[in-house]
């Protein structure tokens, strides 16, 4: 896994913009000595083992302020929390993703258990300045229709990635149907996937909080195995994120605000649900020489593996522990745009309006 988020984390290949070709589960064993081996001489090369590693990361407990005021989570124990540095660090010293040019705000991990662990998992934490979303259409959202639209568009889209030597990519089905609380302005879901004939589907796990001006974004990408941890943690990270004052949902002031072009749907569907279609947006995503992803999906394809078809997949997975306190092919040369992530590609755009 690579978050690792995860949702739709070494870099993929270009051109992949909407789902990683990570293959989910486990590498086989002679792959894993020989990433544990691979995974050594770098941490060798860099002077610094994995212990050292993680005990040189800045963990935070309690109560954190996210960005100018803009938020604040209040953690439990059982939760711990790296700043947007040490978040970036990890991401690309210890999960080996090429570094972003904007980096979350922070991620939340689970206590007492290293970020480099086979049986970690992460939840990264970000804020879309997108306007207000109306939550008007919350009740009239079929997500049983919504559910097989995304498949349709997602077959669309493994015509093309079959096409260029990649594994298809299988919306199996919600992990955990969206459900959405009106009162606390929480949307939160999690879609199934498969990675070409992986034995072991990606669970994406999704938590929307809508606010006055925009929308924080927590995302969880972990093995289906873990949903059963995944859905226990989920409580405690919905009720420890709020808003802070002059930031909140019920604070818009229309005369002042802007309103997002989306509503809810969009939220859930993303890019996959957009009105042009998943494969046109396949192909203006393309034009535009993105390259997918930076952030998830470097840590699954550690994690879990990556590869095109036939391609020998690496994972690494190397645990030490930390002490937890008390208390989402052209043939000219690519220009090289912002790279996404698997987490931009449950977020709907202005080309997104649903």
């Amino acid at each position: 896994m690579s978050i690792k988020d995860s949702i739709l984390a070494a870099a993929l290949a270009a051109f992949l913009p909407l789902f990683s070709v990570a293959q989910a589960g486990e590498a086989p064993a002679d792959q894993r000595e020989a990433a544990e081996e691979r995974a050594s001489v770098d941490e060798a090369a860099q002077g610094i083992s994995a212990e050292a590693f993680v005990a040189s990361l800045n963990f935070q407990h309690g109560r954190i302020v996210l960005g100018n005021d803009l938020a604040t989570l209040n953690l439990p124990e059982s939760l711990v929390f790296l700043d947007s540095e040490n978040t970036q660090r990890l991401l690309v010293d210890g999960w080996g993703n090429p570094p972003d040019d904007v980096p979350p705000l922070g991620m939340i991990l689970p206590a007492g258990i290293s970020p480099l662990a086979q049986e970690s998992w992460g939840v990264t934490v970000e804020y879309e300045n997108s306007g207000y979303v109306s939550d008007e259409d919350a009740a009239d959202i079929d997500y049983g229709d919504m559910l097989k639209d995304m498949q349709a568009d997602m077959g669309e889209a493994n015509t093309w990635r079959e096409e260029n030597g990649y594994e298809p990519v299988e919306l199996v089905g919600w992990a955990a149907e969206p459900r959405y609380d009106a009162e606390g302005k929480k949307l939160y879901w999690a879609k199934e996937l498969k990675f070409g004939d992986s034995d072991a589907n990606t669970l994406n796990y999704n938590i929307r909080v809508l606010g006055r001006k925009g929308v924080l974004v927590l995302n969880f990408v972990a093995n289906m195995d873990q949903l059963p941890e995944i859905e226990a943690n989920v409580p405690a990270v919905l009720a420890a994120t709020e808003f802070n004052p002059g930031q909140r949902y019920a604070e818009f002031n229309p005369d002042l605000d802007t309103v997002a072009a989306y509503g809810l749907g969009a939220l859930v569907a993303g890019k996959v649900a957009a009105k042009t279609g998943l494969l046109a947006m396949l192909l203006v995503l393309l034009k535009k020489f993105w390259i997918v992803p930076v952030l998830l999906f470097g840590w699954l394809g550690k994690r879990l593996g990556l590869r095109k078809k036939d391609d020998v997949s690496e994972e690494a997975s190397t645990p030490a522990a930390p002490v937890a306190a008390a208390a989402e092919s052209k043939s000219e040369e690519p220009v090289h745009a912002s790279a996404q992530t698997v987490m931009d590609l449950n977020k709907p755009d202005d080309a997104d309006k649903r």
